[in-house]
């Protein structure tokens, strides 16, 4: 019988760090990532994020995430793709860390982007699932450049960043919702990458490679 791995080559990505898994976020999985979602994953009116998702009510918030989902592997092609993978600790549902890319086969350049929920965050996990997707990235899928950002105010992602060698990489001025926030970008290379302690563990590569044509 042909697997749904088969079919979707990406579904049969799985990266293990010393705590945690990150494997791509299944129809099964999304409960457990509403419910994450719903225990909290910043301070109310605090979003750091571009649009303010996790703010929305209880019953806009579940279709919101699930209708993201879809959309990305929707609009996953070699070309143009964003990878969304659930963090697990165990059996628990932690948060999602995102990479994705335009024209990565001439660019080489991937974004990354992630949220935990608040139960999970000051432990060091954000910093642990960034360095998987950039592990990933540069000794896998021989990127030459990894991106991020910040509102200026989120010292805590700013400090994830920093810690593992981004460089600060200009301001903008953009526009998140309906605020008006100053970004700080930063940017990563194989050179500057501070390395973990810990070797990233990787099943499933061939396939998403092969997917992605590289």
């Amino acid at each position: 019988m042909t697997t749904l791995t088969e079919i979707w080559p990406p579904f049969g990505l799985t990266l293990t760090t010393p705590r945690l898994t990150l494997r791509p976020v299944l129809d099964a999985d999304i409960p457990a990532a509403v419910a994450a979602a719903r225990s909290g994953v910043h301070e109310p009116g605090k979003s750091p994020f571009s649009t303010p998702w996790a703010e929305l009510p209880d019953d806009e918030l579940a279709p919101n995430m699930a209708q993201w989902y879809w959309r990305c592997r929707a609009g996953f092609t070699p070309d143009s793709w964003t990878l969304l993978l659930g963090v697990w600790h165990n059996d628990d549902f932690l948060g999602v860390q995102d990479i994705g890319a335009k024209n990565f086969k001439t660019l080489k350049t991937v974004c990354t982007g992630s949220w935990l929920k608040q139960s999970a965050q000051g432990q060091g996990l954000g910093k642990e699932m960034r360095a998987a997707v950039v592990s990933y990235a540069f000794d896998y899928l021989k990127a030459e450049v990894a991106e991020s950002e910040a509102a200026v105010w989120n010292k805590q992602s700013l400090g994830v960043s920093l810690s593992l060698g981004y460089e600060l990489n200009g301001l903008v001025r953009d526009g998140w919702g309906d605020k008006v926030e100053e970004v700080q970008r930063v940017r990563l290379t194989p050179e500057t990458f501070i390395r973990p302690n810990w070797t990233l563990k990787v099943l499933g590569h061939e396939g998403l490679a092969n997917y992605l044509g590289l």
